[in-house]
Parts: structure tokens; C-alpha cells; sequence
């Protein structure tokens, strides 16, 4: 029982996902104190209130604080539009950097042109509808 642990514990894929936990966690911290020390305070300026956690409702006598959820919206939004520029876009441009001179693979299959299936690129008959197909060029 403990050799089956240990080798679960020592899977790459086991440590490559704590990692991502732990470092996403770190980043989560980092952009909740980019959306309260400048997002939220920016938007302060411009519309006037950063904080609706005073905004409530009452209907015979039960107290609805939707600023409270107003506010997790707000949150929500800037976090989004954190993560999208300051991480999304980046790693995208730096992606597309890398793979800029690269040739794509070539194809290892094509469609039927009876029933639309995938089927290896060498095949001379579809293995699904057992049309005859061209081929490379089909």
C-alpha cells in the first residue's frame, strides 16, 4: 500500500499540478492586491463609489445586501481583466514568438468525402461507410 502511494505521490503529473495549486494561489494574492490597490480605486475616481457593500433592499422584513454581491461582480470583472492582460496576452505573444518559424506537422489523416469521418491518410477505402477515397489528395 505504501509503494502505491509513493508512486502516485511521484508522478510528474501529481507535482506538476501541485505546483500549478501552490503558484496559482501566490498569483491569486498578487491580483487581489492589483484589483484593491489600483483597479478599485481607479474606478473610484471615475464613477465615485468604490465600495456598494452599503447598497441593501428589505422586503417585509428580510434584508437583501445585494452590494455585497454587486462588490463580488466588480471583483470578479477586474480579476478577469487582470489575468486576461497581464498574464493571458503575454504568455500568448511569447507562445506565438517561439513558434513563429515552425512548419505545422504533416496531416496523418483526412476526411471521407462520403461520410465525413476521419481516416488515415493512406487509407484507399473509408473503414466507417467503406467508400472508396483517392490517396493523399482526397
Amino acid at each position: 500500500m505504501r509503494s502505491g502511494f509513493r508512486e502516485f505521490i511521484l508522478r510528474g503529473n501529481v507535482v506538476d499540478m501541485a505546483v500549478g495549486v501552490v503558484i496559482g494561489a501566490a498569483f491569486g494574492g498578487v491580483v487581489t492586491g492589483l484589483t484593491k490597490a489600483f483597479l478599485t480605486p481607479l474606478i473610484a475616481v471615475i464613477v465615485g463609489k468604490p465600495d456598494y457593500s452599503s447598497l441593501k433592499f428589505t422586503i417585509r422584513g428580510t434584508e437583501f445586501p445585494v452590494g455585497d454581491f454587486i462588490n463580488a461582480c466588480v471583483s470578479f470583472i477586474l480579476i478577469a481583466a487582470a489575468v486576461y492582460f497581464f498574464v493571458v496576452l503575454p504568455v500568448n505573444a511569447l507562445i506565438a514568438r517561439m513558434h513563429r518559424g515552425e512548419k505545422p506537422p504533416d496531416p496523418t489523416t483526412k476526411q471521407c468525402p462520403e461520410c465525413l469521418s476521419e481516416i488515415p491518410i493512406e487509407a484507399r477505402r473509408c473503414s466507417h461507410c467503406t467508400q472508396p477515397v483517392m490517396g493523399r489528395a482526397a
